[in-house]
């Protein structure tokens, strides 16, 4: 099926053949009709996928008509929750809109927001914002929502992760209720079908369409899944050791502390190897600077806190490198996504210490199968990591028993202790 049969105009097209895309993907069949026939959509879709060309091209569409835009109003919000995906959706954006005559603007937080009020003065057409930012601009009086057509929340499940739900529902408050709301998501927890009812309750004679390209239980065949069993304190050395005995083209590497991975960086420049991390507490300027060196290949190993590394889109990443082993199964699922995309092979490589094995547990359950386990030789493992329970359930934390006498074992009356004490199957 090519993109013209879609029903889309032909300076889309145009834009799209340019940029490469032969076929739409499955999400851009069922995405693209239903937004242009103007229907709420609630969408979960891993990442690589090309959802953000999925409500993008349609919202475009929809767009390319004579308006006269007021100033300080625009037609489209599309929500994000990181700088990085904000730039880069605005960028996708720009691509698609470049043989028509429509504004858009990129907003977040790091940076001065008086260029940002100025562009705004004239009124935009499609606004792609992080929450905080765009809260900011509204109290300041820097745009106004009274005319807004479209509203797009995008990566859905990170923004309740990272908490924004509250913000969130802020923001909806101050729309239009006659608007079309679009909802995409890598995950659909109850967290994200919660935000999904509250971000759709002004439409109950018109409930959002559902569809679902990504089972939470697949992942890409072009990813070759691999794993290593690590003590933690050689993870900095094995790292170093494949990286120059397999010669790595490039690696996106995962971590879970922004401290972490500083030290990182520091450990594996101590053996030769130039690397940069991106995490919450650089500046805007350093981090689109590293995710630009990283994006031309001038730069070839990229440590990411998986906040910061939501926006990262590169088309032919060779590989990603969980260091830490993520606890939940599908923020492991959308990790190894930024690889194996559009047909090209990748490679993801798992860091496996003998605390992870339950975490493991639960990503091979959601996987349905074992991932290959490999030895590295000169890396003999102190703590061996069991071999995996393939039907791992996580269970709730058991009743605690009564105390009995001296031998019983005293919590802490603090939140933070008693959640260090808390059974890690809970």
């Amino acid at each position: 099926m090519p993109f013209s049969t879609l029903g889309l105009c032909n300076p889309l097209l145009l834009a799209i053949n340019d940029l490469g895309y032969t076929a739409p993907t499955p999400i851009q069949k069922q995405a693209i009709p239903l937004i242009l026939a103007g229907k709420d959509l609630i969408a979960t879709a891993q990442t690589g996928t090309g959802k953000t060309a999925a409500f993008v091209l349609p919202i475009l569409e929809r767009l390319n008509k004579e308006r006269t835009l007021r100033g300080k109003r625009i037609r489209v919000l599309i929500l994000t929750p990181t700088r990085e995906l904000a730039v880069q959706v605005a960028g996708n954006v720009a691509e698609y809109s470049k043989h028509l005559n429509l504004s858009s603007l990129a907003v977040y937080g790091g940076v001065d927001s008086e260029p940002q009020k100025q562009r705004l003065i004239a009124g935009v057409d499609i606004l792609v914002a992080t929450p905080g930012r765009l809260l900011d601009l509204a109290h300041q009086r820097a745009l106004h929502f009274d005319e807004l057509e479209v509203l797009v929340l995008d990566e859905a499940d990170r923004m309740v992760d990272m908490g924004f739900v509250d913000d969130i529902h802020k923001i909806i408050e101050r729309l239009p209720t006659e608007r079309q709301n679009l909802l995409f998501s890598a995950t659909m927890s109850d967290g994200v079908r919660a935000l999904a009812d509250d971000f759709s309750d002004s439409k109950v004679s018109k409930p959002a369409v559902e569809i679902s390209v990504s089972p939470k239980t697949k992942t890409a065949a072009t990813i070759n899944q691999w794993l290593i069993t690590v003590d933690k304190d050689t993870k900095s050395a094995l790292l170093s050791h494949l990286i120059k005995d397999q010669q790595w083209d490039q690696a996106l590497i995962f971590i879970e502390k922004k401290h972490g991975a500083a030290k990182l960086v520091d450990q594996l420049a101590k053996r030769g190897i130039v690397a940069e991390a991106i995490h919450g507490d650089r500046s805007q300027a350093m981090r689109e600077k590293i995710l630009g060196d990283f994006k031309s290949g001038k730069l070839k190993y990229l440590v990411a806190t998986g906040v910061a590394a939501r926006g990262i889109d590169i088309g032919e990443l060779s590989r990603v490198v969980n260091y830490d082993l993520p606890f939940k199964p599908e923020e492991y699922i959308h990790r190894i996504g930024r690889t194996g995309r559009a047909g090209v092979s990748g490679e993801a490589i798992s860091f496996v210490a003998m605390g992870d094995f339950k975490n493991l547990c639960a990503i091979e359950s959601r996987l349905d199968h074992i991932i290959e386990r490999k030895e590295i030789e000169g890396f003999p493992v102190r703590k061996v990591v069991p071999i995996s329970i393939l039907n791992y359930v996580r269970k709730s934390k058991p009743p605690a028993s009564k105390p009995r006498g001296k031998a019983a074992k005293k919590t802490s009356d603090t939140p933070s202790e008693n959640r260090k004490n808390k059974d890690i199957w809970g």
